[in-house]
């Protein structure tokens, strides 16, 4: 067995292959071909590598989680023309394996990445735990972007937490952040007034302005969420 490698793994199925008739399975394999052309064209060659599979194709990236997101949503949209594909992301161990001159790609991560992808809908993108904590090393905050989505059992009976990808969440922290700043600016202001609201109560300072402005408890409970 070669030498193991960590890397970002897209695996791109074709929804329903083994059960299409040959003519159109070719027609389907040919239009995910590409599909993987154009998307891969603006990745580094050397921090690639693109691998067929019985049902679809794998496209391994080097120390890159956001380029395998945005490859996947890209393949997904370019595909959504005819193309029911599904995208299982996940980050892990690949090995070479095969004869020289044949060689191929094995491992856990695209083991992973294959039964993740079998799981997800068609025209959607389901990743791995281990493929949301590479892209949080990555790009520390976007990996609110994947979302829990439940977790499954794939036939060699292992469980699968995965996530999905919702776009919104991304706008939802930052309005949570906007919201955490109002707050301290609300604060830093009833700073000026702290010695007249604690005359007029013997609470704590920060529950003594929620008390008389409930405007200001309101806006904490919405960023606590």
């Amino acid at each position: 067995m070669g030498a193991s490698i960590v890397a970002s793994v897209v695996f791109l199925r074709i929804q329903d292959f083994a059960r299409r008739p040959a003519s159109e399975q070719a027609r389907l394999r040919a239009q995910l071909e590409a599909v993987v052309a154009v998307t891969i064209a603006e990745l580094d060659p050397a921090g690639r590598l693109v691998l067929e599979a019985a049902d679809g194709a794998a496209v391994a990236l080097l120390r890159d989680p956001i380029g395998a997101l945005r490859l996947a949503q890209r393949a997904l949209t370019a595909g959504a023309a005819g193309l029911p594909l599904s995208a299982g992301l996940n980050h892990g161990a690949l090995q070479a394996a095969g004869r020289k001159g044949a060689e191929g790609m094995t491992g856990d991560g695209i083991a992973v990445a294959a039964a993740i992808a079998e799981f997800a809908p068609a025209s959607r993108l389901l990743a791995s735990r281990s493929f949301r904590d590479a892209l949080a090393d990555a790009a520390p905050g976007r990996e609110v972007s994947l979302v829990a989505a439940g977790a499954f059992k794939d036939a060699g009976l292992r469980s699968h937490e995965v996530f999905s990808l919702d776009e919104n969440a991304v706008a939802r922290r930052k309005l949570r952040y906007a919201l955490a700043t109002a707050v301290l600016v609300v604060a830093c202001i009833g700073g000026g007034i702290a010695a007249r609201v604690s005359a007029e109560s013997d609470k704590p300072f920060a529950t003594a302005v929620m008390d008389k402005y409930p405007y200001v408890r309101a806006l904490v409970q919405r960023v606590s969420f």
